[in-house]
């Protein structure tokens, strides 16, 4: 091993400043005699006003701030897509657009079904109401008059009610603006930074923040217990930040499979393959890559769209195709610009001015893999989501439903009337095959990569953490963040991910304090 400059110790090591990971380092650093570092590789939000500013969000992908994962070859779908995940305090809370659902009832119990007990509806729902994020309905001077007009025109074609306040209960389907986690006054977010850590930071002294700061190991002794993470500072330095209690990985459904794979945890013979050393033969990790694909219809418009907006794509819709399905089987973005950036590939130009619906399919059948092509932990994961490539094309299918009903909103007013042309795929593309090879080719990402270290029972071979959100066979390690999700919420899923970091961090508090008594008789360290 690399010699190290010097090292560092901790009750908890937090690896990732994100979304769980900020509500994991506030809630336990609420115990002064608690100590916590948090390893984030990029550097803090506070007064940059281009992370902190909503609106501004779409200015970020592909930035200085992203870590920009490539997509590999889909052969049924888009292979230019780019997963854009977030290199700043806060995590991609600072980098996305803060539409704020509280997944569905069916979505934990689901989960619950999946081996996760515990983790059932009636179980989760209080932990919406600890979050400390301002979540509020879209207001109403960010309202715009074709957002306004494409929710009565979906109600009016579809049936659909229209919503004010997505979470205030459960839904099937539903028309509205969105909730987002921001403050409508000045558009500034409240991402998981700004509501777990702005407030506290400067007045916690155990609460250690190390910004630009690349976690690539886990330290582990007699390959059974985690006592630390191996990290690369900004100016090159390596040291090992050791924690007495736990490690929590926090980095995200990319970046902590990619840990644990160069860390020697997980399947045996891909490590073998790449000369890493196989410390923890764990096969289930970085499979079960799920996301959330959508394809993109466009219209021109008439004229200009009003500008007023709290971040381009504030409406949306849900439908339930299927009366025996538990959720919504079918959503859409409303996006108020001529989203063309797919599409340009296969010579559609975009609009002068224009708007974008975006079906987008809820619970999507197809599952991908997450796997290393090189042992050096520099190298980028390769991220194969193997979009539509489920059994029975249920994904594709879905697509072209939406696509369809796209067109039935389009063409009910009061939208109708903002609408010049449909660009693309054009009114004259009409079959279902031309529809689906259409949707599948320029289908693109809402950023959701989740599942690929997914919680499950003991009896699941693939399961990587069980309930407690440990991973399996090891010791002073949890994860807390969309990996660990077994299946993909219906809605847009950054709410649960801060659930998940609050119930972790309660888990950690109530591990704690059941063996604090036996700490203090016997000097031991809390594990």
């Amino acid at each position: 091993m690399t010699k190290h400059a010097y090292e560092t110790e901790y009750d908890y090591v937090v690896v990732g400043g994100g979304t769980a990971g900020s509500v994991i380092a506030s809630r336990l650093t609420e115990n002064p005699e608690v100590t916590v570092a948090v390893i984030e590789g990029g550097p803090s939000d506070i007064d940059r006003e281009d992370v902190l500013t909503l609106r501004r969000w779409m200015g970020l992908l592909g930035g200085e701030l992203d870590y920009d994962y490539p997509t590999t070859e889909q052969p049924r779908g888009n292979s230019h897509i780019r997963h854009s995940r977030a290199r700043v305090l806060g995590g991609c809370s600072s980098h996305n657009t803060l539409i704020a659902f509280k997944p569905l009832p069916s979505d934990w119990d689901e989960w619950a079904q999946a081996g996760a007990d515990g983790w059932d509806a009636a179980a989760m729902d209080p932990y919406f109401g600890r979050l400390l994020n301002h979540i509020v309905p879209v207001d109403e001077a960010d309202r715009n008059a074709i957002a306004r007009d494409f929710v009565g025109a979906a109600q009016a074609a579809l049936g659909v009610p229209r919503v004010e306040g997505f979470n205030r209960k459960p839904f099937h389907e539903g028309v509205g603006f969105f909730d987002l986690a921001y403050h409508p006054e000045n558009n500034k977010r409240s991402s998981a930074s700004v509501a777990y850590l702005h407030p506290v930071m400067d007045d916690r002294p155990n609460l250690t923040l190390m910004l630009e700061t690349w976690a690539y190991r886990l330290e582990l002794d007699a390959g059974r217990r985690a006592t630390g993470v191996q990290v690369r500072t900004k100016d090159g330095t390596e040291l090992v930040v050791r924690a007495r209690r736990e490690v929590v990985v926090c980095a995200g459904a990319v970046d902590t499979p990619r840990l644990l794979l160069h860390s020697g945890i997980g399947p045996k013979a891909d490590l073998e393959a790449l000369g890493i050393p196989v410390v923890h033969d764990l096969p289930g990790v970085g499979e079960n890559l799920l996301d959330h694909p959508e394809s993109v219809i466009v219209w021109e418009t008439h004229g200009p769209i009003p500008e007023n907006s709290a971040m381009d794509s504030d409406a949306g819709l849900f439908v339930r195709r299927d009366p025996e399905h538990r959720g919504p089987d079918l959503m859409f973005h409303f996006y108020q610009i001529p989203f063309t950036d797919n599409p340009e590939r296969l010579g559609y130009e975009r609009p002068p001015h224009g708007v974008s619906m975006t079906p987008n399919i809820p619970k999507p059948r197809s599952r991908g893999r997450l796997y290393l092509t090189s042992a050096d932990p520099e190298v980028k994961p390769a991220l194969d989501f193997r979009y539509f490539t489920d059994e029975d094309d249920y994904d594709g299918r879905t697509l072209v439903d939406g696509i369809r009903l796209a067109r039935e909103i389009a063409k009910t007013t009061p939208l109708a009337e903002w609408l010049k042309r449909e660009v693309c795929p054009g009114p004259e593309v009409t079959g279902d095959e031309e529809l689906s090879a259409y949707a599948r080719k320029v289908a693109h990402t809402v950023y959701h990569p989740a599942g690929t270290c997914r919680m499950g029972a003991s009896t699941d071979e693939l399961a990587v953490v069980s309930p407690d959100l440990r991973v399996r066979g090891l010791d002073g390690v949890r994860i807390a963040d969309a990996s660990v999700f077994p299946t993909m919420p219906a809605v847009n899923p950054m709410i649960g991910v801060l659930m998940v970091g609050e119930k972790c961090a309660e888990l950690l508090q109530s591990q704690s304090q059941s063996q604090a008594p036996k700490q203090e008789q016997t000097g031991s360290e809390t594990r």
